[in-house]
């Protein structure tokens, strides 16, 4: 690994010692059943982090889920995107000190690595605008950041925006309606207002599961019945996340991904097709091995049993606002 640089960031204003910022960012759920890689829902689970501009070094201190696996150092995940977002905003800081409380589960398919991307972004934006380098980071601006630095662009506008979201990509040489700046793919999203009558529930289990692993499992190809099923299926779904939430359960059925994916997480799938013969609209947390359910249908004592007995701890959560930052 290269030596890692003496100051924290690296551009043309270096900030002050003693600016602090907080950032509370959700969890949130990506494709939703049909729209893989477009569509995603923030949920009521949230990251605390604190971050201060201290004389040198970067120091971290981490509780919470996947505290006791995480590095200490600049190839902190939070930590990075900082460092990212100052020099972004054309500053520095000679040292940082990071306090993460987290509380998102890691690699469980509820946007972890999206969220320390997001907070990370949030918290440089906090920095900037706190010593008056500039304005705070566009909502745009925080889903193009995180979504470059992370990867998954989905679960970063879920957590900036709150909602539901869809997100969608341009090149960089298409014209963009929020105008930002990029190099590579632009990211844009929407928010969706979620019907208040629609509930969110998800099944963790202690098992981890890896992004890449079950993306690999993904076919090259579909067959066009199927992709013509999945688009009917992801625009039914805005409209029912919307304004019929009575068509969730039809409209959350997906033959791209989930059925490949399924082998490789039995009881995830299981779990799935039970709630689903009991009128729940199912459907995979993202890669998963979580399980998500949204309707109105209330979640009983029956059901939460059944998840018991296959490995799963029941959450009932909030349909969640975006990302907060105060300094």
């Amino acid at each position: 690994m290269p030596e890692a640089p003496s100051s924290v960031g690296g551009a043309d204003t270096v900030l002050p010692e003693g600016l602090s910022v907080r950032v509370r960012v959700p969890a949130s759920s990506a494709n939703l059943g049909p729209g893989f890689d477009c569509l995603g829902i923030a949920l009521g689970v949230y990251d605390e982090l604190t971050v201060e501009t201290t004389a040198s070094g970067i120091q971290i201190d981490a509780v919470g889920e996947g505290a006791a696996d995480i590095p200490r150092d600049e190839r902190h995940l939070v930590a990075r995107a900082v460092r990212r977002g100052l020099e972004y905003g054309g500053a520095s800081a000679r040292g940082l000190a990071l306090r993460c409380v987290n509380a998102i589960p890691h690699s469980r398919g509820l946007g972890s690595s999206a969220a320390a991307a997001v907070s990370g972004f949030a918290a440089a934006s906090g920095l900037l605008a706190a010593a008056g380098v500039r304005a705070p980071f566009t909502d745009a601006e925080l889903v193009q950041l995180a979504g470059e630095f992370e990867g998954h662009p989905d679960n970063a506008a879920a957590s900036v925006l709150g909602g539901a979201v869809v997100t969608w990509t341009d090149s960089p040489l298409e014209a963009n309606p929020d105008g930002v700046v990029a190099t590579g793919d632009v990211y844009l999203a929407r928010r969706l207002e979620v019907h208040p009558d629609i509930r969110a529930t998800v099944f963790v289990p202690e098992t981890e599961s890896s992004t890449s692993h079950t993306r690999g499992l993904l076919p090259d190809s579909v067959p066009r019945t199927d992709a013509v099923f999945n688009l009917s299926r992801s625009a039914l779904t805005v409209v029912a996340l919307t304004t019929a939430p009575e068509c969730l359960v039809d409209a959350t059925v997906d033959r791209l991904h989930q059925p490949y994916r399924a082998p490789s997480m039995p009881q995830t799938a299981e779990l799935v097709a039970a709630l689903r013969k009991r009128g729940y609209a199912a459907m995979v947390s993202g890669a998963g091995p979580s399980v998500l359910i949204l309707g109105a249908l209330p979640v009983t004592d029956d059901v939460v049993a059944l998840a018991h007995g296959i490995g799963f701890a029941t959450w009932p959560v909030d349909v969640a606002q975006g990302v907060e930052i105060s300094w």
